[in-house]
């Protein structure tokens, strides 16, 4: 897409430089607008996590123009499903039939991820190391105060994450986030021997899951119930090894493979739905609109899709306020309720008392993969706007 000349004289500040958040300075750079991104991180920061983009993701990394290249960079998925500890199936993805249908599943390191949309931004890369101090809206326009000094601008995005300092800002009776009940732990490891299928699996109240990386890695993860604020004394690769060194291989020789330097530990939380995501000419992006549990794995999908659809209706609507009115109304109709879903997803793979645990193993069992294939629809068939 050509830069259109009729934006040149539009100005966004985009606070975060998260997936939402660069997607959206893509989208909107992309279509002419002059793009500023402020992080309050001092630098890019590694991340020690992969993420899943599912077929409705690429097509809106496609719509930015880097669809491509994440390509080139990620690991197509060649399996997937659900096991109990043994190793035995519970419910598989038929992942040939979920392309036919939907499209490219693939797995990339989030880190890789955020390098294509940076170098996409050219000359718009982010101010690292701006705290933002207060926004204000003054009719025509937007001020954003931050360390860096004041930007002005005719639309601010609020893409800083679950504790998104734009959202408590502005939406001052908003209600904070809600812990899920269960912690997370995440690390890349480099594996003796090479991995290639991927997928979950479910104990009582404990998950383990596994994806291969396109450079021969491998992205872990573990979940357990368990208090908020809580961390392990002797290191949380200790606290991962007590929990599924007995579960079936793989993950022993994945667990001896983790370096204890590189787990990361997460509690996991939602943040309930707030009654809009846009504020005069203020609008909330990814996690700092609508924070879910990682449960259907569309965390970063949905974030990639509000940038997209954002972009696609300021390109429709002149005018600002109206066009994040119906981006308002579009995104809480298509994420609200996959929020909710997520969360019924994670009560239930949770399960932590053996004889609901074994109903809900015996449920996957039973089930057609066709019919899990089938659930994924309403999900996976996102387009982005026209």
């Amino acid at each position: 897409m050509a830069t259109d000349p009729n934006h040149a004289d539009r100005r966004a500040v985009i606070v975060g430089a998260g997936i939402a958040g660069l997607t959206a300075a893509v989208a909107l750079r992309r279509r002419g607008w002059r793009v500023e991104i402020l992080e309050r991180a001092a630098g890019p920061e590694p991340a020690g996590s992969g993420l899943s983009l599912w077929p409705n993701g690429l097509r809106g990394l496609d719509a930015v123009g880097v669809g491509a290249a994440v390509r080139e960079q990620s690991l197509a998925a060649t399996e997937g499903g659900m096991r109990d500890t043994a190793g035995r199936w519970l419910v598989r993805t038929d992942i040939a039939e979920l392309r036919h249908r939907y499209g490219n599943l693939v797995v990339i390191h989030r880190t890789r991820l955020s390098e294509i949309l940076r170098d996409a931004l050219g000359p718009d890369s982010p101010h690292f190391g701006a705290t933002v101090h207060s926004v204000e809206t003054t009719g025509a326009g937007v001020r954003v105060q931050h360390s860096r000094g004041l930007s002005e601008a005719d639309l601010v995005l609020g893409a800083d994450g679950v504790n998104s300092t734009i959202r408590t800002t502005l939406w001052p009776d908003s209600r904070p986030p809600v812990y899920a009940g269960y912690t997370a732990w995440r690390t890349i490891v480099s594996p003796a021997a090479p991995i290639d299928s991927g997928g979950e699996t479910l104990g009582r109240g404990r998950r383990f899951g596994i994806a291969p990386l396109r450079d021969g890695r491998v992205y872990m993860f573990g979940s357990a119930n368990l208090p908020a604020g809580q961390r392990s004394p002797d290191g949380e690769l200790a606290e991962m090894n007590r929990r599924f060194h007995d579960w079936h291989d793989p993950i022993p020789a994945l667990l001896a493979a983790a370096d204890p330097d590189a787990v990361l530990r997460h509690d996991i939380y939602e943040l309930p739905p707030p009654a809009t995501y846009v504020r005069e000419r203020v609008a909330l992006l990814g996690d700092a609109a609508h924070a879910m549990t990682p449960n259907l794995g569309q965390g970063a999908n949905l974030a990639v899709e509000d940038a997209v659809t954002l972009a696609a209706l300021l390109d429709r609507i002149p005018d600002i306020p109206a066009a994040l009115a119906e981006y308002d109304r579009t995104r809480r109709a298509r994420v609200q309720p996959l929020v909710r879903l997520s969360r019924r997803m994670g009560a239930a793979l949770q399960m932590s008392w053996p004889p609901v645990a074994l109903v809900r193993n015996t449920v996957l069992r039973l089930t057609p993969d066709a019919a899990a294939l089938r659930a994924l629809g309403p999900v996976l068939s996102w387009e982005p706007p026209v």
